[in-house]
């Protein structure tokens, strides 16, 4: 193997998620998918657990172990946290032989600060990386949903993750107009949550609207209504309780912030240049990321802006894929000048 292809080897793309971390290994694909959640000891800040076996001890840990969800709202919120839950999955995806540090592409939201976007590049050179490179969620969404995005027209991205929602539009390898909103699945979750406990007196933790709103949420009418079981803790005697919920319920707690997401898009199609708005009501709206998987949202997005809307295929890996592909990207055109603009 010569050493170019020993590098070319190592270059890996993150989708660094509120939710989940995604990690594309060039020329392998995505070899990772983990949510990001770190399990410590109390006091001594020691890993015990990352990622699947992390998660299922999130709200359910014993006095001296704490689950960590080290990333809130697209960006780090523990900062030695995440270095240690990056370094631990880029160790399962990178054999310990290779003695060559990975080049790193790293996906974030364009509404995050200059020191958020630098706590990410810090964090990522102290989990092993030799150089890194931080591009917008949406550029990185675009390319991974194989999206031309160096033809001189217009194609929007809406990106719906874990903490974020990225719409952009795009043309000639730049991003015309970019809008970010704090609002992603977390939210929907965080709505479901508050719904139950102000319609039931029920209290409901995380795991359980999320898979609520996985198993029936619809944001659409449907004439066959579905109900699911819930537990959950009384709120007014502070016994376990079960509910049974339907669909409809559902729809109306997640009205407020996929409203909140149509806002912010009409925004951006209000802002994009008439010949580009032109080429995105012929070409439609790709959607991207794990929210936009929410049953009946591609559907309400179309009906309330009368653009058409495209799921991509595998939407959860998109923005991972697109990172992934950041060299070859740069190599088919010959000129990183467009890059290096992004990250500038």
């Amino acid at each position: 193997m010569t050493k170019r292809r020993l590098f070319s080897g190592l270059d890996i793309g993150i989708d660094l998620g509120t939710c989940n971390t995604l990690i594309y290994v060039r020329g392998k694909g995505i070899l990772l998918c983990e949510p990001s959640v770190v399990a410590v000891e109390r006091g001594t800040k020691k890993v015990v657990a990352v990622g699947t076996d992390a998660k299922k001890m999130l709200w359910k840990t014993p006095g001296d172990i704490i689950a960590i969800r080290p990333l809130r709202d697209g960006v780090i919120a523990d900062l030695d946290t995440t270095e240690k839950m990056i370094r631990y999955f880029i160790s399962k995806v990178i054999p310990r032989r290779f003695l060559v540090k990975p080049r790193m592409v790293i996906g974030v939201p364009t509404c995050i600060t200059e020191v958020e976007r630098r706590a990410v590049e810090e964090s990522a050179i102290k989990a092993g990386a030799r150089e890194v490179k931080v591009i917008e969620e949406s550029m990185a969404a675009a390319i991974g949903a194989n999206i031309p995005i160096f033809e001189p027209a217009g194609h929007m991205v809406c990106d719906i993750g874990g903490g974020t929602t990225e719409i952009s539009v795009i043309s000639l390898g730049g991003m015309v107009v970019t809008n970010a909103i704090r609002i992603g699945g977390d939210e929907f979750d965080e709505a479901i949550i508050k719904h139950v406990r102000n319609v039931h007196n029920l209290i409901v933790g995380e795991q359980t609207a999320e898979n609520l709103k996985m198993t029936i949420g619809n944001v659409m009418p449907e004439k066959k209504i579905e109900k699911m079981e819930i537990k959950g803790t009384d709120a007014i005697t502070g016994l376990p309780r079960r509910l049974e919920i339907d669909s409809i319920e559902v729809m109306e707690a997640l009205q407020e912030p996929t409203n909140a997401v149509i806002e912010e898009i009409k925004r951006t199609l209000g802002q994009t240049p008439p010949e580009l708005a032109a080429d995105i009501v012929e070409r439609g709206i790709v959607m991207t990321g794990g929210g936009s998987l929410l049953k009946g949202l591609p559907k309400l997005i179309s009906q309330e802006t009368g653009v058409p809307v495209i799921l991509a295929e595998n939407p959860l890996y998109c923005v991972a894929n697109g990172a992934g592909m950041y060299y070859d990207h740069i190599q088919s055109l010959g000129d990183r000048t467009i890059y290096d603009n992004l990250n500038s």
